[in-house]
């Protein structure tokens, strides 16, 4: 039995991604007040979060992905400084 080149071809090119494509950005819904966090030291939101959406870059915590969040404001509330709000 043979196999036509040109199926197995036109299959890989059905799943192809459009990598041209620019990626789109996602404004977050975390807000983090930088001059009041104490990320280098304390990290607890990082730690606490199920679904890593916070990442300490630097001496300061951002947001990695804004849409793996999924509003359970434990960052918030295990804030000791209360920069983080949750929309």
């Amino acid at each position: 039995m043979a196999i036509d080149k040109k199926i197995i071809m036109g299959l890989g090119s059905f799943f192809k991604r459009n990598k041209d494509k620019e990626e789109e950005t996602v404004e977050s819904h975390i807000e983090i007040i930088t001059d009041d966090c104490k990320g280098s030291d304390c990290e607890k939101c990082v730690i606490a979060c199920p679904n890593n959406v916070l990442i300490k870059e630097g001496d300061d915590t951002v947001v990695r992905n804004p849409l793996t969040c999924k509003h359970c404001k434990v960052c918030e509330a295990i804030c000791p400084n209360d920069c983080i709000t949750v929309n």
